[in-house]
């Protein structure tokens, strides 16, 4: 990467020539806000026009700029020689092909807005940016040649939602860390030699990153983007990303990426105030200023800024091979009133508080996700009661596949941080999700916010001595991996992180060297198999045909049991909890049918650090009605366990 230099000539170079990757139809598309691929014209590409010269074809949008250049080492920064012209249809696009510019060239946009003030800019199309705290744009392009073709064929198969979904959710930069050099970030190559391994060990059957988009402020996690169409330079190149994915790929892995078209910063070289004027963002505070964030709300109802978006979540599908997106915050999309006072925000045109625009682009933006890539899944990370936003948007939805379940992940934690001797008066609120479970398409999500500022890491939000923490903790995995919905789980909480979170330092592997983390670690791994290999845990998620209750009532001993059904009537699992340390001796259970049952999976094993409780794995039915089923069995339940209890004889009747 060449560093950057000033100059001292100042004097005009007719160096720029005229020339255009547009069509007239890539306009019309462009300001109808129906050009969903402008990744391919706006920006910096390397071309060879007419047989000429090789170099760099440049277009910006900044319709309010009295001029354009562009401004880098090739040029000594001069702001006067190198001017765009603009396009004379109105599109408000600057363009110009400048020679002998280059793949690894830094740039930038010098902007003269309406008022004469001189911007420099990066480019919102780059494809690279320079490495933090440095914010220029790199000339850069997206070829790679993949390997990971049986992957992209056969895909839908993995990515339905019929399949299993587990989800490792991780922070690049905090995952690991080299031990002789803690400060620095292990790169993409490198932490696709280790991670692979890990994920594919541990049985996860998808990744979700944090952005890698571009990002000047690392504290933000990467919710802050300036650069959305560049691969964060902290960990390398555009290439070493895609190396990353392809091995994930290659070896069985899903690749969810978190996206944010909520908001976005006010940093002077960004989207804020392109041109000179509020392009990207609304004018008015009250609809374009986010109180929580200090950032800046996209206007979801200009045309060129819903191609912009849309464009952006279609390149990470289509040129990094990315098998979702996680979209953050959308919530805050949803309402004008988010976070907001009364008198602080601005009613829609009915008197309502909904953003119908926000509302509008979400529909636009599932509808040419899965018209143009219908092997993906979008996820909505959205914390209230909107109706619909995982149904189609031909029955009235918002269209996403799959939406966070943020109402399980709070119920289940409260009542996990619980003392026991206590739970039997919060009963009702661990049995409450099955309510609404199906109402969408749920991810239950243990994620990265629960585990900082104070919140605790997961273990240590769990009641009593040592032992009686991680039981809790393998009670709650089990919970989890047994309840309807896909699942996510934050990196380090597999292992039981003591620590909360902190983005700054590498995951506490050296716990592995003792045995209850080492034990939690199994458990997840086992729980992981359970999930794929059990199709009644995942073939319905999202249906009621899918979940029976056989026991909700319990609270005076806080023990539950219930089914899950597979598509075959026949595949199903009984799962018992017992949320106390007291063990449960003879304690009957109705089952679905009759026959021979045999516990498949105990959390209270030896090798998970459990307590090892005596059991009888092989249980035979008696022809005892219980718990309204025509036949039972008596269980010894260990202190905070969980079961899964399958029969193989499957001649008899479901349910």
């Amino acid at each position: 990467m060449k560093s950057r230099k000033k100059s001292s000539d100042n004097s005009p170079q007719p160096n720029v020539r005229s020339y255009s990757r547009f069509t007239d139809y890539d306009i019309h598309l462009f300001k109808a806000g129906k050009h969903y691929k402008l990744y391919e014209k706006l920006g910096s590409h390397v071309v060879e026009p007419d047989g000429g010269p090789t170099g760099t074809y440049f277009a910006v949008w900044a319709p309010s700029a009295r001029n354009v250049s562009v401004i880098g080492n090739f040029n000594g920064w001069n702001r006067e020689s190198h001017h765009l012209y603009p396009r004379w249809d109105s599109s408000g696009i600057w363009e110009g092909f400048i020679p002998n510019v280059g793949v690894g060239e830094v740039y930038k946009y010098f902007i003269v807005g309406p008022s004469d003030e001189g911007l420099e800019k990066s480019d919102p199309y780059a494809l690279r940016w320079e490495l933090p705290p440095h914010t220029a744009s790199i000339v850069w392009d997206t070829w790679y040649e993949w390997t990971d073709q049986e992957w992209m064929f056969s895909r839908f198969q993995r990515n339905g939602l019929k399949k299993p979904w587990s989800v490792y959710e991780i922070h690049l930069g905090s995952w690991m860390r080299s031990p002789d050099a803690p400060d620095e970030f292990l790169g993409y190559r490198l932490v696709a030699d280790k991670l692979v391994p890990y994920i594919k060990e541990m049985g996860f059957t998808h990744v979700e990153f944090m952005p890698l988009m571009e990002h000047p402020y690392y504290p933000s996690w990467g919710y802050q983007v300036t650069g959305y169409f560049a691969a964060s330079s902290r960990y390398g190149t555009p290439q070493d990303l895609m190396y990353l994915i392809e091995q994930l790929h290659v070896n069985g892995i899903g690749v969810v990426l978190d996206w944010v078209p909520s908001h976005f910063p006010g940093d002077m070289h960004g989207l804020f105030k392109f041109d000179g004027t509020h392009l990207y963002e609304h004018s008015n505070e009250k609809e374009g200023f986010h109180p929580d964030w200090k950032s800046y709300i996209f206007n979801y109802g200009r045309n060129e800024v819903r191609s912009f978006l849309i464009s952006n979540a279609l390149f990470w599908l289509d040129r990094y091979h990315i098998d979702g997106l996680r979209v953050d915050a959308v919530a805050s999309m949803l309402y004008r009133d988010y976070s907001r006072k009364e008198g602080e925000w601005i009613p829609n045109q009915f008197g309502g508080r909904e953003n119908l625009e926000a509302i509008s682009f979400l529909k636009e933006l599932n509808v040419a996700v899965y018209g143009q890539f219908p092997d993906v899944q979008t996820i909505a990370e959205e914390s209230t009661a909107f109706p619909g936003v995982s149904r189609p948007v031909f029955s009235g939805g918002l269209g996403f596949g799959m939406k966070w379940m943020m109402g399980w992940m709070h119920d289940t934690l409260k009542y996990f941080e619980q003392d026991p001797i206590h739970r039997r008066y919060y009963h009702g609120q661990i049995t409450f999700s099955t309510v609404y479970a199906f109402t969408e398409n749920f991810m239950l999500p243990l994620s990265h916010d629960e585990v900082v500022y104070g919140k605790k890491s997961l273990i240590y939000k769990m009641p009593g001595d040592e032992w009686q923490k991680f039981a809790n903790l393998r009670v709650l995995y089990s919970y989890m991996f047994t309840h309807p919905g896909s699942k996510l789980l934050f990196m380090g909480a597999e292992f039981a992180q003591t620590r909360e979170w902190n983005f700054e330092q590498s995951l506490d592997w050296h716990l592995l060297d003792f045995k209850p983390h080492q034990g939690m670690k199994e458990l997840v791994k086992d729980l992981n198999h359970l999930y794929r290999t059990e199709g009644a845990l995942y073939e319905r998620n999202f249906e009621w045909e899918g979940f029976r209750w056989i026991e909700s009532g319990d609270a005076e001993n806080s023990v539950l049991v219930y089914c899950r059904r597979g598509e075959v009537g026949e595949e199903k699992l009984v799962i018992v909890l017992n949320m106390t340390p007291v063990p449960r001796e003879n304690y009957r259970v109705g089952l679905p049918y009759h026959g021979d049952w045999q516990i498949i999976f105990n959390s209270d094993e030896v090798k998970y650090y459990g307590s090892g409780y005596e059991l009888n794995y092989a249980i035979t039915t008696q022809q005892m009605p219980w718990q309204g089923r025509e036949q039972s069995a008596v269980l010894q339940l260990p202190p905070l366990s969980a079961l899964v209890l399958k029969r193989f004889n499957r001649k008899a009747k479901f349910w």
